[in-house]
């Protein structure tokens, strides 16, 4: 069925007049998100102050590519390394350890008997 209201925060996606007249048409209605309530938007705040504790709050970017690199180097470190409480102090994805090949068109050498 039509669910009793569509929760979003207050973004310009849900000013649109032509969402808010659909939403009233199926018979439902918005429930917005109080700006930087994070127990109603507990993911997207959590995330947010961690960015801005552990990276924004201790860099002064001085061009965007600078601000590009480094963003980018936290965001590996927190995808792959640093442990996440929600997920019982391990990485989210931790990173994969691929071991060495033979180089190509070369054979294995055998063990012995």
């Amino acid at each position: 069925g039509v669910p009793g209201h569509i929760r979003s925060d207050n973004g310009p996606e849900f000013i649109a007049k032509a969402v808010q007249d659909w939403i009233a048409a199926v018979g439902s209605t918005t429930a917005y998100i109080e700006p930087g309530s994070p127990w109603e938007n507990g993911y997207c705040e959590s995330f947010n102050a961690k960015l801005r504790d552990e990276l924004l709050n201790g860099e002064v970017f001085y061009t965007l590519k600078e601000a590009s690199v480094v963003i980018e180097q936290w965001r590996r470190h927190y995808n792959t390394l640093r442990p996440h409480s929600s997920l019982g102090y391990h990485p989210p994805a931790p990173e994969v350890v691929l071991w060495p090949t033979e180089p190509s068109g070369s054979v294995p050498s055998a063990r012995p008997a």
